[in-house]
């Protein structure tokens, strides 16, 4: 037999060690949080009234052990979560103005991002955790700004006399989506992350918004091309659009499951503002809520460490296998998907002008 001298033992060991805390601690790289395994698919954020007013939930991706997160006479809604799953990033008026906040999973360490008088809303985490995509009204309307993920470094990233709002990262961090009412309508665009090469997505005399990215590029948006609000999916380029829902009433807010497998979304298809959830190909829909609050803007993450380990658990301390599902839920009138669309006329991110145009946002 081959005797190996003690510190070949010892580097494998340190080695064997040094994988797994890299494995265990580190959080997930853009690649690494797009493909979750089915056994641990993640949470989504929702908004709903059930006390009164806008607050950020949790629950099981079946509907299971909700949990509320924040508890105020505010509204709290717009959820982003940051890659690894440890933390929210949300906007709320608890301070006056609209405002982006961030906290962990658990609703614990609320921090305010953004100071001043101005309003900022919806809040978009990059795929790395470095940076939060958001809109303001600072320069006097609606434009897309970055930040680094602790409020510092400010960047303006779009400028032009139109609005611009709701920002989505690409998986890789390259691209941000948006929607502006910039040729007369609303469509969605893409740009580079520094706010270069604004490309047109769609371009229909229908509104086209509420997009959001899948971990393999493609891009869910609801549309009401057909006459009322439906969800699609289009390519990155905007090509190959495919019509997932149809029915005779709205189905809003997409959200993709961190394996790509699934979509959320928001519906009044049972008569009153719920969660719901598809497969990709919008086939086994599934209802995820059941109450006479409005539920509405589902966004999907990854399932942290501290939430697998129950830090994020339901009152039982139990936890679903298919991981949780964070929900915001917010008042009628209010936009779903943190755009505040519809009959609310003090929109920030809709002027007055056009809500006449405008379906209630759930």
């Amino acid at each position: 037999m081959v005797k190996l001298p003690i510190y070949a033992f010892v580097a494998v060991a340190v080695l064997a060690a040094a994988l797994w805390a890299f494995n265990v601690s580190k959080p997930p790289s853009v690649g690494a949080q797009t493909v979750a395994p089915p056994s641990d698919n993640g949470r989504i954020a929702f908004e709903s009234d059930r006390d009164g007013d806008g607050e950020i939930y949790v629950m099981n991706a079946d509907g299971s052990s909700i949990t509320q997160l924040t508890d105020n006479y505010a509204n709290d809604f717009s959820i982003s979560w940051s890659p690894d799953g440890r933390r929210i990033a949300f906007q709320s008026n608890r301070d006056g103005n609209w405002g982006i906040y961030a906290m962990d999973a658990d609703g614990a360490n609320v921090t305010r991002l953004t100071n001043g008088n101005s309003w900022d809303f919806s809040p978009s985490w990059s795929p790395d955790g470095q940076r939060i995509a958001f809109v303001s009204i600072r320069d006097g309307d609606n434009e897309i700004y970055a930040m680094d993920a602790d409020g510092s470094n400010i960047t303006q990233l779009t400028n032009n006399s139109d609005q611009d709002f709701s920002p989505s990262w690409s998986p890789n961090g390259w691209r941000i989506a948006f929607h502006s009412n910039r040729d007369g309508d609303d469509e969605i665009y893409v740009m580079d992350a520094d706010g270069a090469n604004i490309t047109q997505l769609t371009n229909n005399y229908a509104n086209d918004w509420g997009h959001e990215w899948s971990p393999d590029g493609r891009i869910a948006f609801h549309s009401d091309r057909d006459g009322d609000s439906e969800i699609y999916a289009m390519d990155a380029d905007g090509a190959n659009v495919t019509q997932l829902t149809n029915n005779s009433d709205q189905d809003l807010s997409p959200s993709w499951s961190p394996d790509g497998r699934r979509i959320a979304f928001s519906s009044v298809r049972d008569g009153n503002w719920e969660i719901y959830a598809m497969d990709a190909d919008s086939a086994n829909v599934v209802r995820l809520t059941n109450n006479s609050a409005a539920d509405g803007s589902p966004s999907w993450g990854v399932a942290s460490p501290s939430a697998s380990s129950g830090a994020c658990s339901s009152p039982s301390g139990s936890a679903a296998d298919g991981g949780l599902l964070l929900a915001a839920l917010i008042a009628p009138g209010l936009a779903f998907g943190g755009r505040l669309r519809g009959r609310w006329s003090g929109s920030p991110n809709r002027p007055a002008r056009r809500a006449s145009k405008r379906q209630t946002r759930f």
